[in-house]
């Protein structure tokens, strides 16, 4: 089973580690392209508007999570009916989401925009940037729906098929409309825009041909009655309050590190794609155990759960092992390539041991996040938020308070102790939530 098991993680993660990799390779070219334009500020309202969606859309996260945890497991209980009433519901609630950011455009735009605080110009830009981007918004959070039901029944590849077709259409239209017909953000915007719809198309299509090959039918109660979504706005919600959690301890961390200065500010930054990068491979790994996971539970399979979370644990513990190895050997080396900047390679190079530790620490929340999303155990993902952020903020608070205080290096004390309360959090609700699977199945 164990080399069967790490197969089957394998042969989910490989296409969704690739399309991770696929998504800095846009933001160089938006970057490149908008960059070479005779002033900067369309370069700057360009980094904002996208950061303002970035934070955003990856609020709504839970359409692709919750979708792939419930799928999963309708999958693992061969109930092709629950499968395809699923699409159905998180599409719905995906285009009642994204016609709803459509009509609240205004107010959310500038809302988003004065917590960002660029300089007038820049955030004009930004604006206009947005106001067309948030025009696929139906579109991006389809999407997600989409490629949660495709995981949810281990079909990795789709993932990567839409990574593909969408960055590829984004980068041809970003050179047409900025290089080509001379326009500027809000070429990069319109092109960002037609790329999701895109994909939804090509997603729709892909969806139409999965499903010919299920059984079971469309209930059209389930689709329209508000008490038939109960348990996916219950696992929706307490995704939802998790993410803005997460998205607060990154907005806390960037406003702390900004308070110190441009060069503290920048070598964080520059350290925090050190995280990413960890993160192409980690996240990969997540994700199969989501839907393997799911599925096992599903079908009841409680040997096959234990196997696929091995397998995940074993991949991720790699993963975690050779970031640290290249932080520890190369990590000047890689802060070189992401900044010319003196100043800032000798701050990001002082702070760099914490680089070293973070992917020992991080490694458990991001395997235990995806089994707790196949497990649709999200009401425990949601609480380990709130115990990291119960040490965080108390940490971050003494660390700047003792003596002269720790300074950046007390941030980032702050926030490795959140990760680390996150995955001790999590690891015991899983060994709890196992036992109490291998207790039901030995009743039964």
């Amino acid at each position: 089973m164990s080399t069967s098991a790490g197969r089957r993680v394998w042969m989910l993660a490989w296409p969704i580690i690739l399309s991770n990799i696929t998504v800095p390779l846009l933001g160089l070219v938006d970057t490149a392209v908008v960059g070479h334009l005779p002033e900067s500020r369309y370069l700057a309202g360009v980094t904002l508007g996208a950061m303002l969606f970035s934070f955003l859309y990856w609020g709504f996260g839970f359409l692709r999570m919750g979708t792939t945890g419930l799928t999963a497991q309708a999958a693992g209980r061969e109930d092709d009916t629950a499968v395809r009433n699923l699409l159905g519901q998180s599409l719905l609630m995906a285009g009642v989401i994204g016609t709803l950011l459509i009509v609240l455009a205004e107010p959310l735009v500038a809302f988003g925009l004065w917590l960002l605080d660029g300089s007038p110009e820049a955030t004009r830009l930004a604006e206009e940037y947005a106001h067309i981007r948030i025009l696929s918004a139906p579109a991006v959070l389809a999407n997600y729906a989409i490629l949660g039901w495709f995981l949810g029944q281990q079909n990795s590849r789709v993932t990567l098929i839409l990574m593909i077709t969408t960055n590829s259409v984004n980068i041809v239209l970003d050179l047409w409309f900025v290089i080509g017909l001379g326009m500027t953000s809000d070429g990069v915007a319109w092109a960002t825009a037609i790329a999701d719809y895109t994909a939804l198309a090509l997603g729709l299509w892909l969806v139409r041909r999965q499903i010919a090959s299920l059984q079971g039918h469309f209930l059209r109660a389930r689709l329209l009655r508000l008490a038939a979504y109960r348990e996916l706005l219950q696992v929706n919600g307490h995704l939802f309050v998790r993410t803005l959690g997460l998205l607060f301890a990154m907005a806390f961390f960037t406003s702390q590190g900004a308070s110190q200065g441009d060069v503290i500010l920048a070598a964080n930054a520059v350290l925090l794609q050190f995280v990413m990068l960890t993160s192409y491979g980690l996240d990969g790994f997540a994700h199969a155990a989501e839907a393997l996971s799911g599925r096992a539970i599903g079908g009841r399979d409680w040997p096959a759960f234990t196997a696929f979370v091995r397998a995940a644990t074993r991949f991720s513990l790699l993963t975690a092992g050779a970031s640290m190895l290249v932080f520890a050997v190369s990590g000047e080396w890689l802060i070189a390539l992401l900044t010319h900047l003196d100043t800032v390679r000798a701050a990001a190079a002082e702070y760099l041991p914490w680089m070293v530790l973070m992917p020992a620490v991080a490694v458990w929340s991001y395997l235990l996040d995806g089994v707790f999303i196949g497990a649709t155990a999200t009401r425990e993902m949601r609480n380990s938020i709130f115990a990291g952020l119960a040490v965080y903020l108390p940490a971050w608070w003494l660390t700047q308070h003792i003596g002269s205080g720790l300074g950046n290096h007390g941030l980032w004390l702050a926030f490795t102790l959140f990760t680390l309360v996150r995955s001790v959090t999590l690891a015991a609700y899983y060994f709890h939530y196992r036992r109490t699977c291998w207790n039901a199945a030995v009743a039964t």
